[in-house]
């Protein structure tokens, strides 16, 4: 009997790595596909044009050329500009987080009344597109006083992502636990404390799932930073890459270092957070 279960045993170990083989082989693959840019990028920044011009794109350079990058960070004041970034995606990712929870715990645990049309309404704003969006918030802006503020944008990208995950922590909350908060309950915890010592500890995994990708996509948002912040001194990161590709003032080789500037701050921040990233999806699976 023991030897039967062995024989079973190795012989299915080889047919399991075939299946995983190719699977193993996309993951490869698609990886690839999202390095290769970037380090064709990172390489190409380093160049000077001379070395672009004569060998193209895809060679590698004789030397470090840093004057691209430093030519780059000067002209658009890019330190500036990295400091808004940060400063509007970090807001909005912790007050859409926390704008989120509340909102969540109110139609998932609280179940208000007309639940499900609450939520058709935070889908429908996630359907919208942001050009439909971009005259109502200019005009809303303009009568509140403020229009090209950094304030206007964190505002308008609070309620956006905050949209979202409502209607996905809504989902995680209605199916709470009741005996948890019940028992909180009858030992005399209030709505607030049930929300701040159970309910948000418990879902913490997914909240820091929500906090990174809120601040990566406000990062790349382009579009309504381009029509609410005129002003250099308030201008994001992405603007000020689209705003300077469009005045065509750059060469291959500082357009490649502004390609790098501009993506490496959301790449080291994602690889910060990666472990936060991967234990709140490993919790959804399990869950």
């Amino acid at each position: 009997m023991t030897g039967r279960t062995t024989a079973v045993r190795t012989s299915t170990g080889p047919r399991t790595a075939l299946r995983r083989s190719p699977v193993l082989l996309a993951l490869v693959i698609a990886a690839l596909f999202m390095v290769v840019p970037f380090l064709i990028v990172a390489v190409n920044a380093v160049k000077s044009p001379a070395e672009y011009s004569a060998d193209g794109p895809l060679s590698l350079p004789d030397g470090l050329y840093l004057d691209g990058l430093k030519s780059f960070w000067e002209r658009v004041g890019f330190g500036q500009k990295l400091f808004n970034s940060f400063l509007i995606s970090g807001a909005v990712a912790v007050l859409a987080v926390v704008l989120s929870v509340l909102n969540a715990y109110a139609i998932g645990i609280g179940r208000i009344r007309g639940r499900t049309w609450v939520l058709a309404f935070f889908v429908l704003a996630n359907v919208l597109p942001q050009e439909a969006l971009v005259y109502p918030i200019y005009y809303l802006s303009k009568e509140a006083g403020l229009y090209d503020t950094r304030l206007s944008v964190i505002i308008v990208f609070t309620v956006i992502q905050a949209a979202f995950g409502t209607y996905l922590l809504s989902a995680v909350l209605g199916r709470f636990p009741r005996e948890i908060i019940e028992a909180a309950r009858i030992d005399g915890a209030n709505r607030w404390q049930v929300l701040w010592r159970i309910v948000v500890p418990v879902s913490r995994p997914t909240l820091g799932v929500l906090l990174v990708f809120f601040f990566i996509w406000t990062w790349n948002e382009f579009l309504l930073p381009l029509v609410m912040l005129i002003s250099n001194d308030n201008q994001t990161v992405s603007v000020a890459l689209g705003v300077l590709q469009g005045q065509r003032l750059m060469d291959a080789t500082m357009t490649n270092a502004a390609a790098l500037l501009g993506v490496l701050p959301a790449i080291v921040f994602f690889l910060v957070f990666q472990r936060t990233l991967t234990r709140g999806i490993a919790v959804g699976a399990v869950k």
